[in-house]
């Protein structure tokens, strides 16, 4: 059973930190995916199958992979060579435990993947990574990207978004926040926890993203799903 994901409560005592991807997040960051993004197995469901239709072998990067759940999930259907990155040791051992149980031949590695030297790959995934890499890193990260592809690689990045129509980002925002309280959230962690990603999670618009791939060098980018302001983008070598 996943432990509840009870941070940035009314009980949380002391100076409100910035949100961090530390041993307290991922210990409950099972529960926090599931209750904060929506549709999120949905879209770990298509996602996997445009792995499936695009990536049958070869290499396949998820890079911020927190604890492990799309390479868990594509493991049994593809013969692939699964890589997992992230930049935070919490993370990567939930990962290297699941993969343990589940008996799944994945690699998990802590490392910062504006860093890393990838070997040449089928594919490529960044589910709400990107949006926590600062701005002038994520041109130069997106073109390693591309340059490691193989011909037809694909990348397929997750990304919360902006709007650059202010009234438009605020009724998003709330109706996001809306969502949240369905699901359990209170209206004080809701508040506390965007005031800990605030220069943290920093978001892109949908066409500064789609920028972002074509300035790489990707010709041909789709959008896969998209529900307010949080997107799936496809982009083809």
């Amino acid at each position: 059973m996943q432990k509840k994901d009870t941070l940035f409560g009314e009980s949380t005592q002391g100076v409100q930190k910035k949100f961090e991807f530390d041993t307290q997040v991922a210990s409950v960051f099972d529960d926090m995916l599931e209750r904060s993004i929506p549709f999120y197995r949905e879209s770990l469901a298509l996602c996997i199958d445009f792995l499936k239709y695009n990536a049958k072998d070869g290499v396949i990067y998820d890079l911020g992979c927190s604890t492990g759940n799309l390479l868990l999930n594509l493991e049994p259907h593809t013969n692939a060579t699964l890589i997992g990155l992230d930049t935070s040791k919490a993370m990567i051992e939930h990962a290297t435990l699941k993969a343990k149980a589940y008996n799944a031949s994945i690699s998990f590695k802590v490392s910062d993947c504006t860093q890393e030297d990838f070997c040449e790959s089928s594919a490529f995934v960044s589910n709400y990574t990107l949006q926590f890499i600062r701005p002038p890193q994520r041109l130069g990260l997106v073109r390693k990207i591309y340059q490691s592809l193989r011909e037809n690689g694909i990348f397929i990045m997750s990304e919360k978004m902006t709007t650059t129509d202010p009234l438009l980002d605020s009724q998003m925002i709330e109706y996001y926040h809306s969502y949240k309280h369905s699901n359990g959230y209170s209206k004080t962690q809701i508040a506390r926890k965007r005031e800990a990603l605030e220069n943290v999670l920093i978001p892109y618009t949908l066409q500064e993203n789609l920028h972002l791939l074509q300035e790489a060098g990707f010709k041909h980018t789709e959008v896969l799903f998209k529900w307010v302001n949080f997107g799936m983008l496809i982009a083809r070598k």
